[in-house]
């Protein structure tokens, strides 16, 4: 009995060229190309969003702080406006230069100026050991306390820029931005040396907010302000995140 052996050729296996590997390579990068010029733009703009409605509930702050004396700090001044003038008037000095920021407050512990101690453990349940606590701090003025605070801050810290609002020159006036650290007569555009010369009831001013790049004491310490180029933001800060157009009443 004979057998008879069958010989099976393999079959052929192929894999990916060189040529084809080059041009798959070139496919995924026009992809991710494209991918990242739609949605990175776009990743942007939702984290500068976020930040403009952070920067939007402190405005709330920042009009109550100009609407109240605390004790210690606004010692100097004869009631609410007259902080509120000097305020708007200064905040474009390194030295006078005004802060919002949110921290994690004690309940437990107030200061003399009403605000909260920050908590001192670097845990803990928001509403029920802490409170997150909007402030506004102006350099100079309680910087021990506003040292503190940015050791517990949540988020991030701004500088706002405050300049009085006028009416213009035109037929139907309308109010526009004066000149920066001055205060001057809404109407008459006379410069205002101090709050008892102010004829006005109001003092309308447009607010600047710009985002810190750093939320640590020594940084906002040392910060310089300077605009040489003229074009009214610090030249550090670039363009603030928004603006606001408010105002303070006597």
């Amino acid at each position: 009995m004979k057998m008879v052996l069958s010989h099976s050729r393999p079959e052929n296996r192929h894999g990916f060229t060189l040529m084809e590997t080059v041009i798959a390579i070139g496919v995924v990068a026009v992809l991710l190309t494209t991918f990242l010029a739609v949605f990175g733009p776009a990743s942007a703009g939702i984290r500068k969003a976020l930040s403009a409605q952070e920067a939007g509930r402190l405005t709330t702050s920042l009009e109550r702080e100009l609407s109240t004396l605390r004790e210690g700090p606004d010692g100097a001044y004869e009631n609410a406006f007259h902080k509120a003038f000097e305020w708007i008037r200064d905040s474009g000095k390194e030295e006078t230069a005004v802060f919002l920021y949110n921290y994690r407050g004690d309940p437990q512990q107030i200061r003399e100026d009403a605000s909260l101690e920050p908590f001192a453990l670097a845990t803990g349940q928001s509403g029920k050991d802490f409170i997150l606590q909007p402030a506004v701090r102006r350099r100079g003025d309680a910087d021990a306390d506003f040292q503190e605070d940015l050791e517990r801050v949540e988020g991030r810290v701004y500088l706002v820029k405050m300049t009085q609002m006028i009416y213009d020159d035109a037929q139907d006036p309308v109010l526009v931005p004066g000149t920066h650290g001055q205060v001057k007569n809404m109407h008459s555009h006379d410069a205002i040396d101090n709050v008892v010369s102010y004829p006005g009831a109001v003092i309308a001013y447009t607010a600047n907010f710009y985002a810190l790049k750093s939320n640590k004491f020594d940084y906002i310490e040392s910060l310089d302000l300077i605009d040489d180029n003229g074009d009214g933001d610090p030249d550090l800060l670039g363009k603030p995140l928004f603006s606001r157009n408010l105002g303070v009443r006597r």
